[in-house]
Order: C-alpha cells, then structure tokens, then sequence
C-alpha cells in the first residue's frame, strides 16, 4: 500500500509543479493570444496566435513599429478583450494624421504593411475627430494596420504603458506562417 501512496503523491507532485511552471510562464514570461479582430489585417488574421513576450520591456522598452497587446481603455468597446496593435507613437511624441498619411515629429512614416484593398492600393489613414496628438509621458499611442477597421488612438487617445501586456514575439497559428512578429524600424523620425 505505501508503493501506491509513494506514486499517487509523486504524480500529485508533478502535476501541481507542471500547473505552477505554467502559471509562473504565462503570467510573466510569455502568454498565449488569439488574434480577433480585423483591425491588424493583413499582418494579422482573425484565428491567428501569437505569442506575446511579457518581460522583455523590464530592460527594453517599447519601440515605435512594435506590435503590442495590450487592455483597451474603458471608453474602448472591446467587451473585456485586449487589442493587438502597432506602436507609433511613444512619450514627448507629436502624431498627425494629415493627408492620408500619418506624420510622427513632422516626419511621414513608411508604413508598408498597411492594409491594401482588393485593388491593391494602400486605404488612407482618416482621423477621428482630432487629428494631432502628443503622446504624454508613461503613454504610447497605437494603430491598427488595417486603419480603415481599427478603433484604435485615434479614437480613444494615447494607452498607458502600464496597460500593454506584452509585445507580440511569435505567430504560431496557423503553422503555415509561423515566423517572428516583426516591427518596423522609422528611421527618418526624430526625436520630439
């Protein structure tokens, strides 16, 4: 009867050790995310998973390009469910939306990952209302790829960086585009 007891507590071991490294992983480390909405189409999908790196911003904060997760103001309708979308803009930061075109420190970004139509051509980027932010200090401000589907800064202003959960790291479904989230690097932007 001990041999029974002995081996009953070692998988109740294992099992509470497993649930603890898992716990400890995905509420630090990295955690799971299902891509809902169309707001990041075409670099994301509906269905499509990413995972998301929570401890990386400790020594490397957030950088304008980098996609991020993160729990959508209150004024957002999101029904609870946390965003995916790209950094802009980051702190001391002046955003326009002029022409189409989305303009950081007077500097018109690349953006070649923006939603194309079914003809091909890139959709402008419209403002909401205002159409000049300043990113206040401890905030980033975020768009969708897909600007023309996306509730994003422009609608609920700047989020605070205490808000994001982590930046996207890796797509893992579906296997067939399985690859690293990549950010876009803004090299003509200067500092505010």
């Amino acid at each position: 009867m001990s041999g029974i007891l002995r081996a009953a507590r070692g998988v109740v071991e294992t099992v509470v050790l497993t649930l603890v490294i898992f716990f400890v992983i995905q509420n630090f480390v990295a955690q799971p995310f299902q891509v809902q909405q169309h707001s990041m189409e075409r670099t994301f999908t509906p269905g499509d998973y990413v995972l998301v790196d929570r401890l990386s911003h400790l020594w490397s904060p957030y950088a304008r390009g980098q996609v991020v997760v993160f729990h959508p103001p209150a004024t957002a309708a999101s029904g609870g469910e946390p965003y995916i979308k790209r950094v802009i803009g980051l702190a001391g930061d002046t955003i326009e939306v002029s022409g189409g075109r989305v303009l950081v420190n007077g500097a018109a970004l690349d953006e070649p990952y923006l939603y194309r139509n079914s003809a091909g051509a890139i959709e402008p980027t419209d403002a909401s209302g205002e159409t000049r932010w300043v990113v206040p200090t401890d905030d980033l401000f975020v768009m969708g790829d897909h600007r023309q589907a996306s509730s994003d800064s422009r609608v609920f202003g700047p989020i605070a960086v205490s808000s994001v959960i982590g930046r996207g790291l890796v797509r893992y479904w579906p296997f067939a585009a399985f690859g690293l989230v990549s950010g876009q690097v803004y090299e003509n932007v200067p500092a505010p």
